[in-house]
């Protein structure tokens, strides 16, 4: 049974890969729409090209009148000069052909770059939270670096490697068919054939390992780079080696892999150079023969020669080539494979932008699940009038921050709708729906830049004084203010030369900076200290006025004024109403306050504002 599911399961793989052999090629046509755009230098590229060419076959033909002209018997003096500058002026004008297409195409080629990798940038930034949530950013990025450079490699080696030695190999064979016998262009088709078929035989079965090898790549990069990324968690945990081994362990796989390959690689080397050997020798053996038999002069045996090795350079250069566009296309591939990832959340059909002004929300029964197997809210409906503040509290798990994420469409509900003055968030524009939602998330990362690059990200066309200014509602300038390079200090990877509380600060000088109409709070001060809170949430007060807020949090000292208080318990609400309200209620909510309270009177949570009398 084993033998015949082999065997049943043979054409399936053969399928496979001549399915990712045709995709793969298929790439090819998608540059086209970049060259189109040059199509002026691509041609003016290919006149320089077929120039250098001409100018090379031209060469040992000048060189067999050289070596004719000097015989002893014909020989003149004016006749040798003439050809020798004719035959440096041939050599010269292959190199002056070579480098003025070079030169021609290169922005064709740095242009055609620059697109496809803007364009799978913009991509990935169109994906959903679900992809980014789960991809590798070390794999991806090298894949992006691959087939960027791919692209590079490709349009380099088709144009100017294929299409040359295809183009010299005519020139030859119209030279060899007309100046001698038929055995010289039979010897040297019958190599370029077998020499052709060889290459690419071993370079399809050794193209597996090749990817195989950049997919152990780009597994331990990935390794490196999440090791890197939880640096201060490696310590905490004294884990370097325990890192260090896991790395290797993929570095280990990879290596196996490249010594496959690299070994591959010297099998067809050999048998390359055994086929060019084995021509060249039978060729220039017919050619002594015949300048002994005096049916050929000496010239021709050095018309032979120079032309077979003008041909075959290109030729041993050819199988490099093709392996090289095929790792190329396969790299392209992997990149491209990004650009085919369906972005889960699109604009419908139609949809129109977000007016700017007062914004209501309400979540209409409201259901929702990351994975179908464990969904998160349950019937979760809720009204937000324009202006007003409403907090979610809920104990950790309990799903607050979900309404964040639906929010900002991030997900599509599982069931219900989310409004914004009566119309469903997903009739709306993306892009004009999270410009008017300003959100201080409960983690913090910022951009590897300064702390001035930081803010002003908010709103990129603000003044320098609006940036500042915000910095001073976050209660942060004079922090910045202190350091020695003040606002262009530096905040590291991620933000980690700054504590959690300075983090925290610079995103709300952010959100302050980009004055939304509607405001996220997500624990925006769950990473400080009890008085920089009370500070800061006098200033979240005075910036939320007249603006629609939504509050998440789990100190409910920071929710006491909200307009309304919704208590989250498993995915539904539980419970709902202002603070005095729910206190007096003797619910969920009371029994978190009054052990929040506790918590506090013992010094193991944050500190509270007394106890509200609650009317009997």
């Amino acid at each position: 049974m084993a033998q015949d599911h082999r065997h049943a399961s043979r054409p399936a793989a053969e399928l496979s890969g001549r399915a990712n052999r045709r995709r793969e090629w298929g790439r090819v046509i998608g540059l086209l729409p970049y060259l189109w755009e040059y199509k002026g230098r691509v041609l003016l590229a290919m006149v320089f090209l077929v120039s250098a060419k001409l100018a090379n076959v031209g060469v040992p033909l000048i060189m067999k009148d050289v070596v004719d002209s000097l015989d002893s018997a014909t020989a003149v003096l004016v006749l040798p000069l003439a050809l020798l500058a004719a035959y440096g002026l041939l050599r010269f004008s292959t190199t002056l052909f070579a480098e003025l297409r070079d030169i021609v195409f290169v922005r064709v080629t740095q242009r055609s770059i620059r697109r496809v990798a803007l364009s799978v940038f913009r991509h990935m930034h169109s994906l959903s939270l679900r992809f980014h949530l789960e991809r590798h950013t070390g794999g991806v990025s090298r894949d992006i670096e691959r087939g960027t450079r791919g692209i590079s490699t490709l349009l380099s080696y088709m144009l100017f490697s294929i299409f040359p030695v295809i183009l010299e190999f005519s020139l030859v064979a119209v030279i060899l068919l007309k100046r001698f016998d038929w055995r010289f262009p039979a010897v040297t088709f019958a190599a370029v054939a077998v020499y052709i078929a060889f290459t690419i035989w071993v370079t399809e079965w050794r193209t597996d390992h090749r990817r195989k090898a950049n997919e152990l790549d780009s597994r331990a990069n990935t390794r490196a780079i999440d090791s890197l990324l939880n640096y201060e968690t490696v310590k905490y945990f004294n884990n370097e080696e325990f890192e260090a081994k896991r790395y290797d362990e993929s570095l280990q796989r990879y290596e196996a892999a490249a010594v496959r390959s690299e070994a591959s690689l010297g099998l067809l080397n050999i048998g390359q150079s055994l086929i060019i050997a084995a021509a060249v020798s039978i060729l220039m053996f017919l050619a002594a023969e015949g300048v002994v038999s005096k049916a050929l002069t000496l010239g021709d045996l050095v018309l032979v020669n120079a032309l077979l090795i003008q041909l075959y350079i290109p030729l041993n250069f050819l199988g490099m080539v093709y392996r090289e566009i095929k790792q190329s296309l396969s790299d392209m591939d992997r990149m491209f494979r990004l650009l085919e990832q369906n972005r889960e959340i699109e604009d419908r059909p139609g949809a129109r932008p977000l007016l700017p002004g007062p914004q209501a929300i309400r979540f209409e029964q409201v259901n929702f699940h990351y994975d179908a197997n464990r969904q998160i809210l349950f019937d979760v409906s809720f009204d937000i009038p324009a202006g007003h503040k409403v907090a979610v509290v809920g104990h950790s798990g309990a799903g607050k921050s979900t309404f964040a994420r639906l929010l900002y469409r991030f997900y599509d509900v599982s069931g219900g709708r989310v409004c914004i003055n009566d119309t469903d968030i997903r009739d709306l524009q993306q892009s004009s729906l999270r410009a008017a939602i300003g959100i201080v998330p409960q983690d913090t990362v910022l951009f590897n830049d300064t702390i001035y690059y930081n803010i002003h990200y908010g709103r990129p066309d603000a003044t320098r004084d609006e940036v500042i200014e915000a910095a001073r509602a976050a209660h942060i300038h004079e922090f910045i203010d202190s350091l020695p390079d003040k606002y262009e200090a530096r905040v590291g990877e991620r933000g980690l030369k700054l504590s959690g509380g300075e983090k925290q600060r610079v995103a709300i000088a952010r959100a302050i900076l980009k004055n939304p109409s509607i405001l996220i709070f997500d624990e925006a001060t769950s990473a400080l200290d009890s008085e920089t809170e009370k500070a800061i949430q006098a200033e979240l007060e005075r910036i939320a006025q007249g603006r629609t807020t939504l509050i998440i949090a789990h100190r409910l000292s920071t929710v006491m004024d909200a307009d309304q208080i919704l208590v989250l318990d498993g995915g539904r609400i539980v419970e709902r109403g202002m603070h005095r309200a729910l206190l007096a209620a003797a619910g969920v909510y009371a029994q978190m306050w009054a052990l929040q309270q506790q918590e506090a009177d013992t010094g193991t949570g944050p500190s509270l504002p007394a106890p509200v009398p609650v009317p009997a």
